[in-house]
């Protein structure tokens, strides 16, 4: 970001009138400063290059390059900047994903959920920046993040913040609170990939963040159930018994 902390901005839209309307949104938001206008993918690299912008509002849908193909390219530049999409298209959140943009916004784009992109970009050119002068420091071998579609976008998911991840056939419940979403993933690379420290399998459908246990019960069969801190409980596979007894010091 520049030393007065402003973010750059570059919106690469083919669109005249969606590019207007990006505009007229963005001369309403304090602390940017929007340093240019794409009109094709080929446009857009070239300029994200030159102008070095900390934000990239980026549609999909353009002649040459298309924006997916655009992200990647600006992922690969020395000072690659952070990207939303603004896109009239919801079947691309999943290659959104692929290549790690920070939102997904549809048009017309409200005036709110663009406000929280450029507040969520302020963060990433912040840990960004963090980041390089800690390069040193090993990184962390465990999933940290996700990013889960919903109706108004991508929603990125601290791995810290959820409570418990439930199987519903090729997919993946992660539930935060009240609140879940669905990810394209398998059980067996979620477990992986937790930390171990932080979570644990308890079902071949189940992983449960342990300080969300609240305790365990045993019914008259043998069978132990978790009993969980929203007051659920879940079963416990039998091939996952030696975790109940692990957590319980037995």
């Amino acid at each position: 970001m520049t030393d007065d902390s402003r973010l750059k901005i570059l919106i690469a839209d083919d669109e005249p009138l969606a590019a207007e309307r990006l505009q007229m949104l963005l001369a309403k938001v304090g602390g940017i400063d929007l340093v240019g206008t794409a009109h094709d993918g080929d446009s857009a690299v070239r300029m994200a290059e030159a102008l070095e912008p900390d934000l990239v509002l980026l549609d999909i849908a353009m002649p040459g390059l298309d924006g997916i193909e655009v992200a990647r390219a600006l992922s690969r530049q020395a000072k690659s900047p952070a990207v939303v999409f603004v896109t009239a298209f919801d079947q691309f959140a999943v290659a959104a994903f692929d290549v790690a943009a920070i939102d997904y916004l549809m048009k017309p784009v409200e005036p709110e959920r663009l406000a929280r992109s450029i507040e969520r970009a302020r963060g990433y050119s912040a840990e960004r920046e963090a980041g390089a002068q800690l390069q040193d420091a090993p990184a962390s071998p465990w999933l940290e993040e996700f990013w889960a579609s919903d109706l108004s976008g991508l929603v990125r998911i601290a791995a810290r913040d959820i409570d418990r991840v439930s199987a519903e056939r090729d997919y993946m419940r992660l539930h935060v609170g009240r609140r879940s979403w669905l990810i394209h993933h398998s059980m067996s690379a979620l477990e992986d990939g937790l930390d171990p420290e932080i979570f644990v399998r308890l079902h071949r459908s189940a992983i449960v963040r342990r300080d969300f246990i609240a305790g365990f019960s045993r019914n008259s069969s043998g069978r132990w159930s978790a009993r969980l801190a929203d007051g659920e409980e879940q079963a416990v596979g039998r091939l996952y018994t030696d975790q109940v007894r692990a957590i319980a010091g037995r």
